[in-house]
């Protein structure tokens, strides 16, 4: 029951490296939180004429950079033009040339959604007949490749590095003060904030390359990282190190403390500062998150954020505090052992953020799902459904751990009595130099030292024992001195003989000064010997108890299921949410046309645009008005109005009226007055057509204070 920590940390490396390594290389294709939801022409449509744009509609808002729309003909060869435009909401638009001819187009895009993710598609339309082409319609994304892992490690490693960090801060502030002074866990809690600092910075090098190009070459680029922090996840992660940068003088005074003694007001207040001021920067590093992922986008957004920063500070305290807790039972010095009173306190922090996990998840689940049949029929529900029996899992392992600690809480544990004869033995007085060098000296004769010295050889000369005991120690425990009295109390119980001898040892070599050098150091290693053993008796004596050692095994079991844990949970974040899924599945099944237009039916099936050259008669009063019509049909429609000089450049003009008109039925005119969204680009959403028919589209269009004219065509609604 005395192994050692080595095989079950190089097995926890192993199994964070698997989970990582297959979780994430299987989450690359499903990585995108925004989702097309319709497009104008809509996908493996035929039109009978071109288009004067292609319009795509997402779940959410995105960001569109210059080149994030392309259309290419079936030579391969790109046919859009100008830059991409929002149309308002979560459409935007690319126009295309003119005169394009018959055949298959391919239209392909790279977007980042509201929630900081890369988005990357294509599909096709027909105009005439479907045709051939070159172009292969592939959804290859930017996070697909070197960069996208490299992202995708980098996000879990945050995770890991904020986890360990706020834990373990909070386990040695709530729970257990005197680890404050604990080499061990001094390191972990530093090695998470060094952890999230590099992690932190490496996505902020990364995040250029992979909302765009996906070339490693571009991580430097700093063209592309002057755009990230123009952007919402930029400011997010340099926000990150700020806090972070706060995050260290937190750590420098909860370690620092240690080494200064207080009276118990000056502790109460230190605490209390530390904790306000740990809990502010722990909230605002998990704000980070939140403000810049799921939670920021969807439903209730100013509900979501605020419940995902007390979930991810419930997590932090559970898992962190957890492996905070492993390393001291596993790591602490046998002099600052983790006591049962902060194992308890532990236990309650642990309940308490269990529940907080509880109801947080319940209200995401909620959000991010929608319905029952997504947690089986889509990506995230299922891998909601795994961390769901993780954490379930996890929960039990917990309650096992609670009977440990109210085990070694009651009075007739084995600990006890152990603690009390360490103690006892503690106040026998002990020197390094002489024990027992009052009763004997006066006696001792040379028979009896040189009996003694040889006693102190064969024990100096024998240091197999001593090191297979030390074996089993810390390296911390290497240093502790203050540990010598109580062990060399052990010692001196067990070997009165050799003590006694030892002391009129070094007396008769003061004596004899030309040996005072050399016996000084072999006095020396002995005590250096004698510490280890008793050290090493120490933790043997606390390993031993049963209970103590059922705590180490379950806890260490709670590790192994949270590393698992973590790794599903920094999946989920990269996963697109089960609502988004089904509702993008929905949207592609509505839209799904025959490969090939109908001779009743080809007008009704997609878009109507209409083209009508304008003259005013004044100066600049040409150009050509362009009306889009979506779907066409009886009921609600998208219009959108586009205004070009004949030239082909956009402008605007002073005054632009539509009005719709169905003479066999004498309904109409219908006004309809657009709104402007750009130059020469306005919009109108929810235009009713109550019946269908062969409907005038009548445009008037004013370029001056007397300049006006109306245009007129007629479209088939319907």
């Amino acid at each position: 029951m005395t192994q050692t920590i080595a095989p079950r940390v190089r097995t926890l490396v192993l199994l964070f490296l698997a989970v990582t390594g297959a979780l994430l290389a299987g989450a690359a294709p499903a990585s995108a939180h925004a989702a097309l939801t319709g497009s104008d022409p809509r996908q493996g449509t035929v039109v009978e004429t071109a288009p004067a744009q292609v319009s795509l509609t997402f779940s959410e808002p995105v960001a569109v950079s210059d080149d994030a729309l392309r259309v290419l003909d079936p030579k391969g060869e790109r046919v859009d033009k100008g830059d991409p435009a929002g149309t308002g909401g979560t459409t935007y638009t690319v126009r295309l040339l003119g005169g394009l001819p018959d055949g298959t187009y391919t239209v392909t895009y790279q977007v980042v959604s509201a929630d900081s993710h890369p988005v990357a598609g294509a599909f096709t339309f027909s105009v005439g007949a479907p045709s051939e082409t070159s172009v292969e319609a592939s959804a290859q994304s930017s996070a697909d490749g070197l960069v996208g892992s490299l992202y995708g490690a980098g996000r879990y490693l945050s995770y890991a590095g904020f986890v360990v960090m706020v834990g373990g801060a909070a386990f040695v502030l709530a729970c257990w003060q005197r680890g404050s002074g604990v080499r061990a866990v001094q390191r972990l809690v530093v090695s998470g904030w060094l952890t999230l600092t590099a992690s932190t910075l490496a996505l902020l090098l990364l995040r250029g390359s992979y909302t765009s190009s996906g070339k490693i070459g571009d991580v430097l680029d700093l063209t592309l990282l002057s755009g990230v922090l123009q952007t919402k996840t930029g400011a997010a992660l340099v926000s990150r190190l700020l806090l972070l940068a706060a995050a260290a003088l937190f750590i420098a005074v909860l370690f620092g403390s240690a080494q200064y003694r207080r009276n118990d007001e000056e502790r109460r207040d230190l605490s209390l500062g530390l904790a306000v001021g740990g809990t502010v920067v722990a909230a605002g590093l998990a704000a980070s998150w939140a403000m810049s992922e799921h939670a920021s986008q969807g439903l209730q957004p100013g509900l979501a954020m605020p419940v995902d920063v007390v979930h991810l500070l419930a997590v932090a305290a559970w898992l962190g505090g957890l492996t905070a807790l492993l390393v001291a039972l596993y790591r602490a010095p046998a002099d600052t052992a983790v006591d049962t009173a902060a194992v308890q306190r532990f236990s309650r922090l642990a309940f308490g953020s269990v529940i907080a996990l509880v109801v947080t998840g319940i209200y995401q689940s909620w959000r991010q799902l929608g319905s029952w049949s997504a947690f089986t029929d889509t990506r995230y529900g299922q891998l909601l459904l795994v961390k769901i029996g993780l954490v379930a899992v996890m929960v039990g392992i917990a309650y096992a751990s609670r009977r440990w600690t109210a085990r070694l809480a009651e009075p007739g544990a084995p600990g006890t009595p152990r603690e009390k004869r360490k103690e006892t033995a503690a106040t026998v007085p002990v020197t390094e130099g002489g024990a027992g060098q009052e009763g004997t000296g006066a006696t001792g004769t040379g028979e009896t030292g040189a009996g003694t010295e040889k006693t102190a050889t064969a024990t100096a000369s024998a240091p197999t024992p001593v090191s297979t005991a030390s074996a089993d120690t810390d390296t911390d425990t290497d240093t502790d001195t203050d540990t010598d009295t109580d062990t060399d109390t052990d010692t001196e119980r067990e070997k009165p003989a050799a003590v006694t001898g030892s002391a009129e040892v070094r007396a008769e070599d003061s004596e004899a000064g030309a040996k005072a050098g050399g016996d000084s150091a072999r006095a020396a290693q002995l005590a250096r010997q004698r510490a280890a053993v008793a050290t090493a008796r120490q933790k043997r004596l606390r390993d031993a108890d049963p209970n103590r050692f059922g705590l180490r095994r379950s806890v260490l079991a709670e590790a192994g299921v949270a590393v698992v844990l973590l790794a599903i949970t920094t999946v989920l974040t990269q996963t697109e949410p089960g609502r988004t899924e089904q509702e993008a599945e929905r949207a592609a099944s509505a839209s799904s046309v025959p490969s090939a237009p109908s001779s009743s039916s080809a007008q009704g099936t997609g878009a109507v645009t209409l083209n009508m050259p304008f003259d005013t008669g004044g100066k600049d009063g040409k150009g050509v008005v362009t009306i889009d019509l979506d779907p066409a049909r009886v009921g609600g429609n998208s219009l959108h109005v586009y205004v070009e000089r004949t030239d082909g450049k956009a402008f605007d003009v002073p005054e632009l009226k539509v009005a719709l008109t169905l003479s066999a039925k004498s309904i109409g005119p219908l006004p309809v007055v657009p709104d402007r969204v750009s130059t020469g680009h306005l919009s109108a959403s929810g235009v009713q057509i109550p019946m269908a028919g062969d409907w005038t589209v009548e445009v008037t269009v004013r370029t001056s204070d007397i300049d006006q004219v109306t245009v007129s065509k007629n479209a088939q609604i319907g």
